[in-house]
C-alpha cells in the first residue's frame, strides 16, 4: 500500500506546515505500507514512525525541519544523569520511533534539518570532570552558555534529524541528510540496523550508534567538521550498561570539509577548527560514552579526508575488545592518526572502574599529511594497560617541523579524551605508554623533519 502524503493534505510548497498530513499518512501505512513523499519541499515538525512503515523520499523531495518550537517535547528520562541532553531524549526530533520493528527510511530525496538546533545541555552529572575537552579551557561563560544551554531552553525545539530507541530491523538507505542537528541519526538500543549509501553533510554529529547490536554501516559518505562522523557509543541512557556488539563499518568516507560543501561538491577548507578549539573533526570513533562494552567491531575499506584520526576510547568503565581495522586510508589528518585511550572519567553509576582496551588489530592502515603536533598514541593508565595491540603494515607520514615538549603529564585520568589532552607529543611517530603485548609488524614512519625522536615507549612490553 502506497500512502502519498499529498493525498492526506500535504502541499510540499516549502511554506505550509505539512506535519499533520505526513503523520496521518504514517498512521494509514501502519504494518506494511509505504509513505511516499513525491517531489516537493515538505515543511514539518516531529514525525512519529510506526512499525512496518517505509518512509520513501522520492528524488527532488525535501523533508525540511520547520523552524520554531513545535516539536514533540523531550520525554522524561530517569537515566539522564550520565550523558548529555541529546543522548537522553528521542522524541524531540524531526523523525522518531520507539520500540518499533521493521522500519525503512529510504529514497533519493533529502532530509534538511534547517530548523533543528545543534546545541544542547551537557550531562547532569555533578562531578563534571571530563565533561568537555581540555582544549576548551579558557572559553568565556557566554560562549559556553551558547554551546551548552539550559534544559528549559530546549522545550519545543527539534534536536535531531532521526532518532530511534529500542527498535529492531531498521534500514536507512540512499538518503541525503544535511544540517542534521545534534545528531543526523541517534540510534539507541537498536538491533539489526543497516545504514546503506547515505550522504550526510551536517553541522554536528553524523551517525551515533549507541548500545546497538548487529549493525552494518556500508557505503556512507559523512562530512562533520564540528564533531564525529561515525561513532559507536555505550551510554547509560537506557538505564543499563548495554554493549555495542557485532558492528561492521565498511566502504565509508568521513571528512571535515566546510559544512555543506561535501554535498555541493566544492569541498571547502575555510573552517580550520571545531567548537572544541582543536582542528576540524570528521573521523570514526569508539566512545566517548563508554559505560558499557564494545565487542567484535570491524572497520574496513574506509577513507578519512581532512579529518581527525581513528579513535578508540573507554573512559567510563567499558571494555573495548576484538576490534579489527583494515584497509583504511587517511589523508590530511588534523590530529593523531590513531588514538587509543583508557581513562577514568567514570561518568557512570557508582562502582564503575576503569575499563580495558584489548585485542585490537590495525593492518594495512595508511595516513598521509599528518599534523606534526600529535603522533599515533596508545595511552593506557598505570595498572590499567592497553592489551594485545597489533600494528601490521601501518604507514604514517607526518608533515614535520615539530619541537620537543617541556613536560608530558602522567595524570589527566578523568579528562575528556582527545589527542590534544597531553599537549605536543614527545615523539613524532609513535607514543605508547602502559601497553602490554604490543606487536609492531612492518610499521613505517616518515617525517619531513622533526627534532623529537621517532618513538617514545614507556611501560610497554612486546607481544
Amino acid at each position: 500500500m502506497i500512502c502519498n502524503v499529498r493525498d492526506f493534505g500535504a502541499t510540499g510548497d516549502g511554506v505550509t506546515l505539512d506535519t499533520e498530513a505526513i503523520n496521518a499518512a504514517v498512521q494509514a501505512a501502519a504494518n506494511g505500507g509505504t509513505v511516499l513523499l513525491p517531489p516537493g519541499r515538505y515543511l514539518s515538525h516531529s514525525i512519529r514512525l510506526i512499525s512496518g512503515v517505509t518512509l520513501h523520499l522520492a528524488a527532488d523531495a525535501v523533508l525540511e525541519a520547520a523552524p520554531g518550537k513545535g516539536y514533540n517535547l523531550p520525554e522524561d528520562n530517569p537515566f539522564d544523569l550520565y550523558q548529555d541532553f541529546g543522548h537522553s531524549h528521542w522524541r524531540n526530533s524531526l523523525i522518531w520511533g520507539e520500540g518499533l520493528s521493521d522500519i525503512v527510511i529510504e529514497g533519493d530525496g533529502v532530509i534538511d534539518g534547517m530548523g533543528l538546533t545543534r546545541e544542547g545541555p551537557g550531562s547532569q552529572w555533578k562531578k563534571q570532570a571530563g565533561e568537555f575537552p581540555l582544549s576548551m579551557r579558557g572559553l568565556s561563560a557566554e560562549v559556553m552558555a551558547e554551546l551548552s544551554p539550559e534544559v528549559s531552553a530546549m522545550q519545543g525545539l527539534g534536536n535531531k534529524a532521526i532518532s530511534l530507541k529500542r527498535c529492531r530491523n531498521v534500514v536507512l538507505r540512499g538518503l541525503t541528510i544535511v544540517r542534521g542537528g545534534h545528531f543526523a541519526l541517534l540510534a539507541t538500543g537498536c538491533d539489526d540496523l543497516v545504514c546503506q549509501d547515505l550522504s550526510i553533510d551536517t553541522n554536528r554529529d553524523g551517525l551515533d550508534i549507541d548500545g546497538c547490536r548487529r549493525v552494518v554501516v556500508r557505503g556512507c559518505r559523512v562530512n562533520t567538521p564540528n564533531d564525529d562522523a561515525i561513532v559507536l557509543k555505550s551510554s547509560f541512557a537506557l538505564g543499563e550498561r548495554r554493549a555495542v556488539e557485532d558492528v561492521l563499518i565498511e566502504g565509508c568516507v568521513v571528512s571535515g570539509y566546510d559544512p555543506g560543501t561535501m554535498v555541493d561538491g566544492t569541498f571547502g577548507r575555510t573552517q580550520a577548527f571545531s567548537p572544541d578549539r582543536d582542528r576540524v573533526t570528521g573521523r570514526i570513533k569508539i566512545g566517548t560514552e563508554s559505560s558499557g562494552d564494545f565487542r567484535r567491531i570491524t572497520i574496513r575499506d574506509c577513507r578519512f579526508e581532512r579529518s581527525r584520526g581513528l579513535a578508540l576510547e573507554t573512559v567510563d568503565g567499558g571494555v573495548i575488545e576484538d576490534v579489527t581495522v583494515e584497509d583504511v586510508i587517511l589523508q590530511e589528518v588534523t590530529t593523531a592518526p590513531l588514538f587509543l585511550r583508557v581513562g577514568a572519567r567514570l561518568r557512570a553509576p557508582e562502582g564503575a572502574a576503569p575499563g580495558v582496551i584489548r585485542r585490537v588489530t590495525v593492518r594495512r592502515f595508511t595516513a598521509q599529511d599528518v599534523l606534526a603536533d600529535y603522533c599515533a598514541i596508545l595511552m593506557g593508565m598505570p595498572g590499567h594497560p592497553i592489551e594485545d595491540v597489533v600494528l601490521q603494515d601501518v604507514r604514517l607520514s607526518y608533515r614535520g617541523g615539530g619541537v620537543a615538549p617541556k613536560v608530558m603529564p602522567e595524570a589527566l585520568a578523568d579528562a575528556y579524551p582527545e589527542p590534544s589532552m597531553f599537549g605536543i607529543t614527545p615523539a613524532w611517530g609513535l607514543w605508547a605508554r602502559h601497553v602490554r603485548g604490543l606487536v609492531l609488524d612492518r610499521l613505517e614512519l616518515r617525517t619531513v623533519g622533526d627534532e623529537r625522536p621517532e618513538r617514545s615507549l614507556d611501560d610497554v612490553t612486546a607481544g
